[in-house]
Order: structure tokens, then C-alpha cells, then sequence
């Protein structure tokens, strides 16, 4: 027997979700305050994407009421800091099953992929050392597993009780320009960088960058979409850090 993993039209769905991107900026980076960068502010441009989780968390059986999108409802107790506040919480039976975070780059390259990285790596550090702190456990008498209340590591399954931690998750959506495939120097004036990253394109250093968060299991899934200014299209670089790679 063969398990699905994606919803049938999971292709159709991520397509749109690529469309109401760029309609939300309105086209191409370009335009001022009150144009594409006031709707990016707003955050309106990766509501696709809420849909996108929607579907397939219903496809493996989450209840649509547990997916929450809305600002007031999708932070999360840290450790280093009061709270944070992540784009989509999947919280079932008062389980919590996923956090993702969502982000887009389009254009201002440069110091933006540090910023970029540096978010992703303190998210991922508040989450695992407050998830082992027991921020996220269950209380007595509510429905569903309860965790233990002893520090563990925060990739140690035991912390539910056989079960398996939650799903955290990191997407980057950036844009297919000429700017991001262009060879980058590494300059590191006292100790050289790592060869991999000598000459290294931007898009090459996020895919790089998906890569070793999964591997150090500071996210469960990172993935790497590029797509072309105004085009409801996207790709991977690898297939390790694809979009549906991430949603299987």
C-alpha cells in the first residue's frame, strides 16, 4: 500500500501560493512604502502559504481548527527571550505539532542573507533549549500525551512520552534573479572561510544554509524556493531543500 503524503493538488495549491506572493508585492521589487514593501510589511504576501499548511495538515488528519495563522495566536513561550512569535503554530488537543517560519527575499541581497541566517539560528536555539526547559509541556488533566517535566534534549523523542516532538520548520522564498546566482567572495582577513563558501552565489549559500540546519537538527525541515519575479513558478536547488521535500 502506498501512503500519500501530499494532498492530490498539493502542485496547484503551492502554484497559487507562488501567485498571491507576487500579487502581494505587486510584481516585481520594485515601488515604494505604499505599494509592494507596505504589503510586505503587512505580511499579506505569504498568505498562500497558510493555505498551502491548511491542506495538507487536514490531508494527514489535523483538524483545521488546529492550525492557527493569526498574529495573536501564534506565539510561543521562550527561553532567552519572553516570547516569539512564529508565521503558523499547528496546536492539537493542546499538542503542539508545528511551528514554521516563513520568510522572502526579493532583491537587497548582501548583508540580508546574515540577518536572514542569524534569525533562524536564535529562533531554533529559544525553541530547543525552551522546548528541554518543558515550555511547551502539557498540563495535568488536559487531553493528550503529557510531557515530562525534566530537562532533555530537545530532539530526545522521550520528552512525549514515545511520541515525537514537534515539526519545526524554515522557508525561504527568493527571488530567481541573475543578483542571486552571481559568485560572492568570502573574505575572512585572520582565518579563511570554509571552501564551500568561497565564491558561493547567495542562492548556494541559503541552500547551504537549509542544509546544515536540517543536519544539525536545528529544524526538522528548511527548504529553498526560488521563483522568478512575477512568475507563479519555483525550484530547488536540491531536492533535500525542496518545498515538497519539506511537506512530505
Amino acid at each position: 500500500m502506498t501512503v500519500q503524503l501530499l494532498p492530490p493538488d498539493f502542485d496547484e495549491i503551492l502554484h497559487q501560493a507562488i501567485a498571491t506572493f507576487w500579487s502581494g508585492r505587486g510584481g516585481p521589487a520594485t515601488g515604494g512604502q505604499a505599494g509592494g514593501r507596505g504589503r510586505v510589511i503587512a505580511g499579506q504576501n505569504l498568505d498562500g502559504f497558510f493555505v498551502l499548511v491548511d491542506a495538507v495538515a487536514r490531508h494527514v488528519g489535523v483538524s483545521p481548527s488546529a492550525v492557527y495563522t493569526r498574529e495573536s495566536q501564534v506565539t510561543l513561550p521562550g527561553y532567552f527571550r519572553a516570547t516569539k512569535n512564529w508565521d503558523v503554530l499547528v496546536v492539537q488537543d493542546g499538542q503542539l505539532l508545528a511551528a514554521l517560519e516563513l520568510k522572502s527575499q526579493v532583491g537587497a541581497l548582501g548583508n540580508n542573507f546574515n540577518n536572514r541566517a542569524e534569525e533562524a539560528l536564535g529562533s531554533a536555539t529559544d525553541f530547543a533549549v525552551a522546548q528541554s526547559e518543558g515550555a511547551f509541556r502539557r498540563t495535568e488533566g488536559s487531553a493528550g500525551p503529557l510531557l515530562l517535566a525534566e530537562p532533555v534534549p530537545a530532539v530526545n523523542p522521550a520528552l512525549y512520552n514515545g511520541g515525537l516532538p514537534p515539526f519545526v520548520g524554515w522557508v525561504m522564498l527568493l527571488e530567481d534573479s541573475p543578483d542571486a546566482h552571481r559568485p560572492v567572495s568570502a573574505a575572512s582577513p585572520h582565518f579563511p572561510a570554509r571552501p564551500e563558501f568561497q565564491q558561493a552565489s547567495y542562492a548556494e549559500r541559503y541552500c547551504i544554509l537549509c542544509t546544515r540546519l536540517m543536519e544539525r537538527r536545528l529544524y526538522t525541515a528548511a527548504a529553498l524556493a526560488l521563483t522568478p519575479a512575477g512568475e507563479p513558478t519555483q525550484r530547488a536547488l536540491s531536492p533535500q531543500t525542496s518545498l515538497h521535500s519539506f511537506f512530505r
